[in-house]
């Protein structure tokens, strides 16, 4: 019987049948998150090739990361109702063929739509992907199938800045989305291949009034930002859009509260650690979003650097944030959530000040440091952020609560990289682009004044380990 017992505590081994299917999502995983970063790096060239202020580029990336946003409530429903290899075929063919769109793109507008079909595509790959192997694996070799397929995950952050700089000064931007193309090939052979088509018999009715109310929200006030960049805006249209994204969210709000299924429960905010934790990761990642697209813009348009130097300067931010992910649960049971995520976003927020201390006159090694051990805080204040988030939810709230995270991280991201660009574009109107990297220091500045703000939500989870 001791024997037996034994035998069970022991995680099984990857069988072989389903290393296939694993390989799969692994590279769908990789495909999503090398996209995410392979661009930052070389915006300047894109601009460049479109005729486009550089400083002006953060649509492409606000488009890609807000499309995931809207598209993430969705995918689950999507999955279960046309099935796991329906769905994830049509999210690689997407993916591809939006991958064309931006390569042949010709204006900055078509790149932007071009992106935002990437986005569909890349909101499907990650969720479907997660979602097949929680449907496909057996139970005792499901930790070690979901940390294989999560490597490739963090290899694309890696390696997806210095790229970038490698494809655009060595052969053109054109190819950091072709690129994709033959990955994507291979991937929908194989999706027809090994993926089993399983999908819901008996569905519950998707939630469309909810999800337009949400999506009308999400990109109401995502374009509020974007348009404080442009200063031809008018100010009627800004106030239109303020009022359309409030008026949708409490729309949503009143919806919910009577809906019998809908697509975020409001009973979910009722769990303390969910709804501080929300909000931090809302308000944290305001400043931590804007730092991918800002820091490789400033290493190439106010310091110079080609941009392969500015791609590899990135590596060092993405080792420091792999190598502490070990230590980050042993930090946690030792100091508590609270102590850990008011200290390290006082940290964080420093460490994005501290960007504005970078001059032309700044050593090499001591800037790859600064960045290695900014990687280190960073990976913490994710980690910590995102387990404090749902870790009280019940089971039957579990769903919904990942649901909305994943929505708050994207829509985060997007709105940090709208406010960099909006608060850089806005120094420089001040000062003249004759002081642009003085525009940079002080958007840092502020980026990281509005994360340390953050840590005062944090102050509110309780003292207990």
């Amino acid at each position: 019987m001791s024997q037996g017992t034994k035998t069970k505590d022991v995680p099984e081994p990857i069988g072989k049948e389903y290393r296939p299917i694993l390989w799969l999502v692994a590279m769908g995983f990789f495909m999503q998150q090398l996209d995410s970063t392979i661009i930052n790096t070389a915006l300047p060239n894109i601009a460049k090739s479109l005729n486009e202020n550089p400083l002006n580029m953060q649509s492409v990336i606000v488009a890609y990361v807000l499309a995931m946003a809207v598209t993430i409530p969705i995918s689950g429903w999507v999955t279960d109702r046309y099935g796991i290899k329906r769905t994830y075929f049509f999210a690689i063919i997407l993916f591809s063929l939006a991958s064309i769109g931006c390569a042949l793109s010709q204006s900055l507008t078509t790149l932007v739509i071009s992106r935002v079909f990437q986005g569909i595509g890349g909101a499907l790959l990650q969720p479907v992907g997660r979602l097949t192997v929680l449907k496909v694996m057996p139970r005792p070799q499901l930790l070690a199938a979901l940390s294989f397929v999560s490597i490739p995950g963090l290899i694309g952050p890696l390696i997806g800045p210095s790229l970038g700089g490698l494809i655009v000064e060595w052969m053109s931007w054109h190819w950091i989305f072709l690129i994709n193309v033959p990955i994507g090939m291979v991937g929908a052979f194989f999706t027809l291949k090994v993926l089993p088509n399983m999908k819901q018999s008996h569905l519950a009715s998707f939630d469309y009034i909810g999800f337009i109310f949400v999506a009308t929200s999400m990109v109401s006030l995502s374009l509020v930002l974007e348009s404080m960049v442009d200063q031809t805006r008018s100010q009627a249209s800004m106030i239109l859009l303020i009022v359309i994204g409030l008026s949708a969210g409490a729309s949503y709000w009143l919806h919910a509260l009577r809906h019998h299924s809908p697509l975020f429960h409001p009973s979910i905010f009722k769990v303390h650690t969910f709804s501080i934790g929300i909000l931090g990761n809302l308000f944290a990642r305001l400043g931590n979003g804007a730092i991918p697209f800002m820091m490789p813009l400033m290493l190439q348009v106010a310091l110079g650097f080609n941009p392969t130097i500015a791609g590899l300067m990135m590596i060092p931010l993405a080792i420091g944030s792999m190598l502490i992910k070990r230590f980050i649960t042993r930090l946690i049971y030792r100091f508590g959530y609270r102590k850990v995520l008011v200290t390290n976003t006082l940290c964080v927020g420093l460490g994005i000040a501290s960007f504005a201390l970078i001059t032309p006159n700044t050593p090499m090694w001591w800037q790859l440091i600064h960045f290695f051990i900014f990687g280190i805080f960073n990976s913490i204040q994710f980690t910590a952020m995102n387990t404090v988030t749902i870790k009280d939810l019940k089971q039957e709230d579990a769903s919904s609560g990942n649901g909305l995270l994943s929505v708050v991280q994207q829509l985060s991201m997007s709105m940090g990289v709208a406010i960099g660009g909006a608060v850089l574009n806005n120094f420089i109107h001040l000062d003249g682009k004759q002081n642009m990297l003085q525009s940079f220091h002080y958007t840092f500045l502020c980026l990281g004044a509005l994360t340390i703000c953050a840590s005062w939500i944090f102050w509110q989870l309780k003292k207990s380990r």
